[in-house]
């Protein structure tokens, strides 16, 4: 069976704020310093999904400039734009759809945007598994990550083995712990961080859709009529935003039956707050993270990201300091989750000029 690569590309990124920004939020950021997030996402999938098979749903917004980022690297039919925001139950519908009506099915190979992988070749490895679980079993596939520290930052996934199987049975998803617990679990070797990678064909997860969550099937169900037809983005226009806003982990995957899993060991990061960037930079000797032009003088631990202007830092430990086009921002490293309520209180007070 075919296999297609589908990259959810319609976040925000508001923990990289001011760098990433509603007109060019993380996904387009190059955290690396190699390429941006979302090319390094598409060439990772080069051995085992072909280019011209990969899609990527994004914000209706944001698809000009996604065509355009991305190089030559995706055609234009193959970047699905929403007109509303509506989670990623209804992205990864619309995609199966896509799938079903114009490919005749199809194992599909779900990914977001912006995690960064660092040994890819076993990453390659463990997704052909994983498309091999799919065709094989018609089972929706997650893949885990092995925990390499008891985060609190990610859910869990408790699965036990398979018997002659590189594959795992699921038995519970995880909210995110607390400190205790996610130690707990790193002792108990049962449980892996959920990375938000799926895999399954694209006909079985419209099937649960229809089983566990009918009011969005139904709106799926009126797009696929539309596909292929000169009404199909005046249909989607019309019916993406009342799709209900939910999440596929619990719209589906926490309610659904025979889940498996793959477990990963490949270097996976979600690169989610500047605090996370020594996944994807060299720290110097103080403990420095830097981007852009900068100047460190007895600066120790600090994470900084200029844009058009050099920044210096002297005598400073523990700072962010990042430059945006038209803000700035300096917060503790240990407040770097709350950058996202910067942006909450910029919405508040209309100044969205700076967002």
């Amino acid at each position: 069976m075919r296999v297609y690569g589908v990259i959810m590309a319609g976040g925000g990124g508001t923990r990289f704020w001011p760098l990433s920004t509603k007109a060019r939020p993380k996904q387009f950021l190059n955290l690396s310093g190699k390429d941006i997030l979302v090319n390094e996402t598409i060439d990772r999938q080069r051995g085992f999904i072909r280019r011209e098979d990969i899609y990527i749903v994004t914000n209706e917004s944001q698809a000009g400039l996604m065509l355009q980022e991305t190089g030559g690297r995706i055609a234009a039919d193959h970047i699905l734009a929403e007109p509303a925001a509506r989670n990623t139950a209804a992205c990864i519908g619309y995609a199966a759809m896509e799938l079903v009506k114009k490919q005749e099915d199809g194992i599909m190979c779900v990914f977001a945007a912006d995690p960064h992988i660092r040994d890819e070749e076993e990453y390659t490895r463990v997704m052909k598994l994983a498309v091999k679980a799919a065709e094989e079993t018609d089972a929706l596939v997650t893949v885990g990550i092995r925990p390499t520290f008891p985060s609190t930052g990610y859910g869990y996934i408790k699965s036990i083995p398979v018997e002659s199987r590189p594959w795992r049975a699921v038995e519970e998803f995880v909210e995110k712990p607390d400190a205790d617990t996610a130690r707990a679990y790193l002792e108990d070797g049962g449980y892996a961080w959920n990375s938000g990678m799926f895999v399954w064909k694209a006909s079985t997860i419209l099937r649960y859709f229809r089983e566990l969550l009918p009011d969005i099937y139904a709106c799926l169900e009126k797009i696929g009529d539309a596909m292929g037809t000169d009404r199909e983005q005046e249909v989607i226009r019309e019916v993406y935003p009342v799709i209900p806003k939910i999440s596929v982990d619990y719209g589906i995957m926490e309610r659904a039956r025979g889940v498996l899993m793959l477990e990963g060991d490949f270097g996976w990061s979600d690169v989610g707050s500047f605090d996370s960037l020594d996944s994807v930079r060299t720290k110097d000797e103080a403990g420095n993270i830097a981007s852009g032009e900068t100047l460190f003088l007895d600066a120790k631990n600090c994470v900084v990201c200029g844009t058009h202007k050099l920044i210096a830092a002297v005598g400073v430990e523990d700072l962010i300091i990042a430059e945006g086009d038209n803000a700035v921002l300096v917060c503790p490293v240990s407040q770097a989750q709350r950058i996202k309520q910067v942006v909450e209180r910029l919405e508040e007070e209309g100044r969205s000029r700076f967002l």
